[in-house]
């Protein structure tokens, strides 16, 4: 007999490999590096996750079956997809896609930067946006792309439920310039009410480089990217 304890640490033992595999996956890919790169709140950060970087159809086809898994596996419930521009329209796209492979057919939709006065118009597109909306992207820093979604899918009389992201880089959001303490994935959670839900986190991405044998690729950053966390990371919780 497995008891709901042991149901509860499987769970858990496949989130982590998943989270595992896709941090692999997306060093191996150069999708996540490591050096010194500038965030839009002006830290310097020992590594920079660039989903535009998964740019062919092997690889966003493999990003998509991470979403899948990782919203399965998540138990959210929503009636479609919605990807923001630009980025969140492939994600929308392809994770709508390997979703109905999987068995779960749903609509999506996406946005457009700029209004379109002829054909059809308006910046949707897409299917109607209705009932309760996952809203597909690759992380969150500020959390500003998330705040125009909901408004945006809020406008259309539909209901934003939830997030999926690729990383979540458990890092404290700024406001007004200044640090505060909690993160982007924390605010939605917790302020907004929406359900998240993140294939890998920084926690995972620590992990991977303490593992010994994790390469070349790899090698002495787990400290540089420790150090980081402690400076800016914000409590789980």
């Amino acid at each position: 007999m497995v008891t709901d304890n042991a149901q509860a640490l499987t769970k858990e033992e496949d989130k982590d490999r998943l989270a595992q595999a896709f941090v692999r996956f997306a060093v191996e890919s150069g999708v996540l590096r490591f050096g010194e790169f500038k965030t839009k709140a002006g830290r310097m950060s020992p590594y920079f996750f660039n989903a535009g970087l998964f740019d062919d159809g092997a690889k966003m086809g493999r990003l998509a079956e991470f979403y899948a898994k990782a919203l399965i596996a998540s138990g959210i419930e929503f009636d479609m997809v919605f990807g923001p521009a630009y980025k969140g329209i492939p994600l929308a796209a392809t994770v709508a896609v390997e979703l109905a492979r999987h068995g779960h057919n749903v609509p999506f939709a996406y946005n457009r930067k700029e209004a379109k006065d002829h054909g059809e118009g308006g910046t949707l597109v897409g299917a109607p946006l209705q009932g309760r909306v996952l809203i597909v992207d690759d992380v969150m820093s500020a959390g500003t792309a998330a705040r125009e979604s909901i408004a945006l899918i809020r406008a259309a009389g539909a209901t934003p439920h939830a997030m999926a992201i690729a990383l979540d880089r458990q890092e404290k959001a700024t406001e007004n310039g200044q640090d505060v303490d909690h993160s982007a994935v924390q605010y939605v959670r917790n302020t907004l009410g929406m359900q998240v839900c993140t294939i890998a986190k920084l926690s995972d991405l620590l992990q991977y480089l303490a593992q010994e044998g994790g390469g070349a690729e790899v090698h002495g950053h787990h400290e540089r990217v420790l150090a980081y966390r402690q400076r800016y990371g914000v409590q789980e919780g």
